[in-house]
Formats: C-alpha cells, structure tokens, sequence
C-alpha cells in the first residue's frame, strides 16, 4: 500500500486503524456485493486509544474544512445508529476541546432503529434537530442507502443537513446505470449523493487501489 504526503493527523488515525485491526487488507465481500482488496470497520474502534484517534481525525478534518475557502457550518452532528453514535459523540468532546470559543456549544443528535413510544419518544436521541444545520458522521459510504435514510430522518425532524463526513472514501462504485454494458461508466456512491442533495460529502482520508490520499478540505467522489 502506497500513500501520498499526509498531514500527521491523517497518518495517525491510518496508522491506529492498520494496527488496530479497524483497517484488513485482503478480500473482502461488501454489501454492494462487490469484492474489495481492504475492509475498513469503524465499529472495532471499541479501545480508548483508537476512538481518540478517531475522534480526533474527524474533529481536526472538520477545523480544516471549516478555515478553507469552503466552509460546512452547522449546529449538530449527527450519528446515524449505530456505529455514527460513538463517532457523533466523541467527535464533538474533541472538538470542543481543540477549538471550546468555536465548537463549544456543538451538540449531538443520533436516530434510534425503532421509535420509542414511552417517555421521551421518538426517534431521535440528543438534541432537537428542528431549524438546524447538521453535519453526519459516519465510517464509509457504500451504496448510500443508510446515508439517504438517515437525511430522510433528519429531515424529517426540520433539520437542515449541510454534508456528510466519512472516515473513509472508499471509491465505491455503483452497478452500471443501464446494468448488462460492462463498457458503461460505473457512478460513484459518494457522488450520486452530492449530485442527489447538492451537499458537499467529505472523508479523512481516501482509498484509490492501492494508494491512500489524504484530500485537504476535499469534496471526494
């Protein structure tokens, strides 16, 4: 595996997802069905030391993007259920600890599975998402269908989704639009949801064949 210049961050959190076992490389079965040479499971960031690392990529790529030319402003974070939970909370200690006069009143949201009908009911955990922008964090994007239920249910709510933040972009590519051309350009599942939303989605880092790119404040897809 070959990587590009990245920034220390960026090689901290590759380095604690390789040696973490967060990030395999062999063959893997996706749910696109499609075999992929590296597998990549936010969900093992279970230990202290590899949820700071996390954490801290995301928080440092949300301060980077937010001091370009091309800011995402928002209110929340959001944590689709169940790995974004983890990811949406510790993001946002970290950001308030890196930046308290900017990030210190960001909070937290995450969607339950199934609403509850007893006490505070509903299907959202955290705060209130009515008339605010929200940010989603969450490990990759596959083929888009847990990113688009989870703006549907954010939306839903009166929230205002701004863009989606990934740990990893994997290139994921979708089937063929008119599916038996093995000619045909194959879409990429990032950039059908930036072209479907119109909102920015963003990762910490990316993996393209073998090579790892680390893309500074960068729309990828």
């Amino acid at each position: 595996m070959s990587s590009t210049t990245l920034s220390p961050y960026k090689l901290e959190f590759l380095e604690a997802a390789i040696n973490g076992g967060v990030l395999k490389f062999g063959s893997f079965e996706l749910k696109s069905k499609r075999i992929s040479p590296y597998f990549f499971n936010a969900g093992d960031f279970y230990r202290a030391d590899l949820l700071r690392a996390i954490s801290t990529a995301y928080a440092k790529t949300i301060i980077e993007v937010n001091e370009s030319s091309s800011p995402v402003e928002f209110d929340i974070l959001f944590g689709p259920a169940y790995k974004g939970i983890p990811l949406a909370t510790s993001t946002v200690d970290k950001l308030a600890e890196l930046k308290p006069e900017k990030y210190g009143s960001v909070c937290y949201s995450f969607d339950r599975k199934e609403a509850k009908d007893h006490g505070e009911g509903g299907n959202i955990v955290g705060a209130p998402l009515k008339g605010k922008r929200v940010l989603i964090v969450d490990d990759v994007v596959t083929a888009g269908t847990a990113k688009r239920e989870a703006i549907g249910k954010i939306r839903y709510e009166g929230g205002i989704v701004v863009g989606i933040l990934v740990a990893l972009d994997r290139m994921e590519k979708l089937p063929a639009p008119n599916g038996d051309d093995p000619k045909a350009p194959m879409p990429s599942a990032i950039g059908e949801i930036r072209k479907e939303y119109g909102i920015p989605v963003l990762s910490i880092l990316t993996l393209n064949g073998g090579a790892v790119e680390g893309k500074e404040g960068a729309d990828c897809g």
